[in-house]
């Protein structure tokens, strides 16, 4: 997992800032132009412009401080080294064509020809959302690089504050504006859509009162990008980041999409639930691989993933050991079986570093056994230290900055050879990577790709390359495009796959299986306020599979063809047994939150040296394959409230990149609950609620479900079901059930909620 080089793009800010009416206050009538549809209302400054007013009008809540407000809800970026509008659009003037919609339009104050801004805000008929429109006329030659808006200035504290960001997988953070005022530091969250923000969404909300749901509509897949800022005097603020086309022969731009401004009650489900609404309809999800079942027949069956590294004996037979332990399929994510060095000599992949022969010959043997290999590929990065680099004239094809530099970066620690991010839609990368997969696949017999850092996006400026410059949906376009290229030259379509890093809706129709590594965030980010959840799995899990975690019972292994002399002397041993129980966790986040589990570095040695812990992922994976119809094919859907003791727990942060200090190992600890729960409705109706204990004592479970929550008829059986088993609990009528059951230590079950027939 990487995270993409930051550009070196210097922005100068066109803040227009407006002074209030000499004698005038927001809160006289005057004063304000005003839109309601009777469940929220907008209100912006009659003399500026300004949006002083966002209001609950249930609640009576009003989320702005008028007083907090210096700007308008637009801002302009130039790039460095441009020169700057002579002069800025400052008069304003306000329409109402319905009662629901109102259009703001700044012009040049002494009535002559130049920038002007129009805005146009409308009111849902039915809910409470509001949808933000701009077109900025008369660019020229004013060289606009970003066009921020809607620029949300002023949003009040909650109270008891959440903030859930569509971070791939999803990430909760808790009282961020106290984390803030701790540090006494301003913080700004800044994530790229489509890229790392999977799907276009965020909500703040205080779950006992308010929240304010964050969106966009945009079904093309533009470039954009999300911010929230905190200041240290407790001030928000939100802003999209709009990026058009960089052209001065550009007169205007108006974005192909509108953003979203809401108003809500709940929590981050809440939120996921009102974007699904919107989000299945949607392009992505009509043409969904998983739901058109045009993925492997082999895919969806998959109990486990082995991700190990290295040649094919430290992969295959560990693999094939597990599916005998475990009685399921299991299936290998590969890495380093490449012949170059990780992380700096891609994509000089070929031949396999074991050798042709060999690699064909170990795979060919481990598929006979039902063992499946997904290898390595980055899906865009070329070394620039490789031969091939220079021979295949790679530079010319690669993405470029505004100022014509590459995005070079150096992820190697040992060796600082740097490599770049190639223009995703050059047909020369297509076709070069196409032509590598067509070799892995059909040749080398792999059953498919896993595409690094698939799920990213990076703005391109390179003019010979035949994409619009730096703004546009040429990333997304281009991916699909190599996507159809590989899939053209596979010999055998219906038992190949292809996977990538992430998850992102507007890749849900190119790629087979997504790797989701925040059920493992701790190893890789440590402690902080930031917690995972699986909000994209609330949103599109019955449309995308996904997999993949750190989680781990051994030191991380090191690559042979990295430097011997920082290879550490614990690589692939047994960690501390402290870190025991956030193996379990991590696995139980997997499991609860319906992803196809994954293990890494497993080696059969650890059945008898942690057998413990393989045994609770053995009857985990073993009780997800008898709740497939959840655990897969499910929609998410709230948990009942339960009754969870917490306990603490050791946390290691570890990484294949600390060899060269020799402590590649960081402890901390933890407070978790010390049970997991998920709750799925299968598409036959039913409901079923997986729970994994990590405690080493047995836990009384207590609590109530109404059934009519969940549209389940008044009357029906509730089964235990476990690795072994699936047992009648009770009997449930006028829709709801008292659950009473003690959940073993290191217990694993699903309730199924079965209606009467």
């Amino acid at each position: 997992m990487k995270t993409p080089t930051k550009t070196f793009i210097f922005f100068i800010s066109i803040c227009i800032f407006l002074a209030f009416t000499s004698g005038c206050t927001n809160t006289l009538h005057g004063d304000v132009v005003s839109i309601n549809n009777g469940k929220i209302k907008l209100g912006f400054e009659r003399s500026t412009g300004k949006l002083i007013s966002f209001s609950d009008i249930a609640t009576s809540y009003e989320y702005i401080d008028s007083a907090a407000v210096e700007g308008l809800p637009w801002l302009l970026d130039v790039a460095a080294g441009t020169p700057a509008p002579e002069k800025l659009p400052t008069k304003v003037s306000f329409q109402k064509p319905d009662p629901l919609t109102l259009n703001i339009e700044w012009q040049q104050a002494d009535g002559t020809n130049g920038l002007k801004v129009i805005a146009s805000v409308s009111l849902d008929k039915e809910k409470a959302l509001s949808y933000w429109n701009i077109k900025v006329e008369g660019m020229g030659e004013q060289n606009i690089q970003n066009v921020k808006f809607p620029v949300i200035a002023g949003i009040k504290d909650l109270g008891n504050e959440e903030l859930a960001a569509a971070t791939w997988l999803g990430s909760l953070i808790k009282n961020p504006r106290a984390e803030v005022v701790k540090q006494k530091t301003p913080a700004t969250y800044t994530w790229n859509h489509p890229g790392h923000l999977s799907m276009q969404l965020m909500a703040l909300y205080n779950k006992e009162s308010s929240g304010i749901y964050f969106s966009c509509n945009d079904t093309l897949a533009y470039t954009k990008n999300f911010s929230l800022t905190f200041d240290t005097n407790n001030k928000l603020e939100y802003s999209i980041t709009n990026i058009p086309p960089f052209d001065n022969r550009i007169d205007s731009y108006q974005p192909a999409y509108q953003a979203i401004l809401g108003s809500f009650r709940g929590d981050w489900i809440t939120a996921a639930k009102m974007y699904r609404e919107w989000g299945i309809q949607q392009k992505w999800c009509r043409e969904s691989r998983f739901k058109n079942n045009l993925t492997a027949e082999w895919l969806p069956q998959t109990g486990i993933w082995v991700w190990n590294r290295g040649k094919s004996p430290n992969v295959l037979p560990e693999a094939i050991d597990l599916q005998e332990r475990a009685g399921v399929p299991v299936n290998v994510f590969w890495h380093w079986w490449h012949n170059c060095s990780y992380d700096d000599y891609f994509p000089e992949y070929l031949p396999p570093r074991e050798g042709g022969k060999s690699f064909i010959e170990a795979v060919t043997a481990a598929r006979q056994k039902g063992v499946r290999s997904i290898v390595y590929m980055n899906s865009f990065q070329w070394g620039t230290s490789t031969d091939s680099w220079k021979s295949e004239n790679a530079e010319p094809y690669c993405a470029k900055t505004i100022d014509g530099k590459t995005y070079e970066h150096a992820y190697n620690i040992f060796t600082n050879k740097s490599i770049t991010p190639m223009c995703m839609a050059t047909e020369f990368w297509q076709n070069k990577y196409a032509s590598l997969c067509d070799s892995v696949i059909n040749f080398y017999q792999a059953s498919g790709v896993y595409m690094d850092q698939a799920c990213m996006n990076f703005q391109c400026y390179d003019k010979s390359h035949g994409h619009d410059l730096g703004g546009g949906n040429y990333w997304i376009n281009g991916f699909q495009k190599l996507t159809s290229l590989i899939r053209s030259k596979i010999t055998d379509k219906k038992q190949s796959i292809l996977a990538g890093e992430g998850s992102g809706e507007d890749w849900i129709s190119n790629l087979d299986l997504f790797l989701t590594l925040e059920t493992s965030r701790e190893r890789y980010a440590g402690i902080s306020n930031i917690e995972s959840i699986p909000l994209y799995q609330a949103v599109y899990h019955d449309y995308a599979i996904t997999y993949g975690s750190y989680s781990s019972l051994v030191y991380p292994p090191y690559d042979e063809l990295w430097p011997a002399q920082y290879s550490p002397a614990n690589k692939e041993k047994a960690l501390p047994e402290d870190f025991n129980s956030q193996f379990l966790m991590e696995q139980s986040r997997a499991f609860v939150w319906g992803m196809q589990p994954t293990i890494a570095n497993y080696h059969a040695f650890l059945a008898k040296d942690r057998k413990e812990e393989i045994d609770f992922l053995i009857k985990l994976v073993k009780t997800r394959y008898k709740a497939l119809g959840y655990l897969l094919y499910g929609e998410y859907c709230r948990t009942p409230e339960i009754n969870i003791p917490n306990q603490e727990i050791d946390i290691s942060k570890l990484s294949i990149y600390v060899g060269r200090t020799g402590n590649n190992v960081s402890k901390f600890k933890k407070t978790v609950p010390s049970l997991y729960t998920g709750t799925w409705k299968s598409p036959d109706g039913a409901i079923g609620i997986a729970l994994a204990s990590i405690s080493d004592k047995q836990l009384p479970v207590d609590f109530t479900i109404n059934l009519s929550d969940y549209d389940l008829p008044s009357e029906g059986e509730v089964y235990v079901t476990t690795d072994s088993t699936r047992l009648l609990l009770q009997t449930y009528a006028h829709s709801k059930a008292n659950i009473h059951f003690d959940m073993p230590a290191r217990g694993v079950c699903v309730l199924e909620f079965i209606p009467k027939q």
